[in-house]
């Protein structure tokens, strides 16, 4: 496991974090999200993992329909959203 320390200043590519909506086009829906890094902190943002691993699911890595999907994820729930809109249920 790294610690790796969080300076918010330090890197431009950590600021979109601090975007307080990110907007996605998966599924053929639109995503919505609203983050918020401030109050919530990790959490509360959309990592770049769960979108890497929904664009996996969009692609039919994995066939979701008629299938049970839970989602153990620590974050928005992307995954999740882009599991129930591709068929698979909860």
């Amino acid at each position: 496991m790294a610690l790796v320390p969080y300076e918010e200043t330090a890197e431009k590519g950590l600021q979109r974090f601090h975007k307080p909506l990110a907007t996605f086009s998966l599924a053929n829906h639109t995503i919505q999200i609203r983050q918020d890094w401030k109050q919530l902190g990790v959490a509360a943002v959309v990592w770049d993992a769960a979108i890497i691993l929904a664009t996996y699911l969009e692609m039919g890595a994995v066939e979701l329909r008629g299938c049970s999907a839970v989602e153990l994820g620590a974050g928005t729930g992307l995954v999740g959203m882009v599991a129930a809109l591709l068929g698979g249920g909860v």
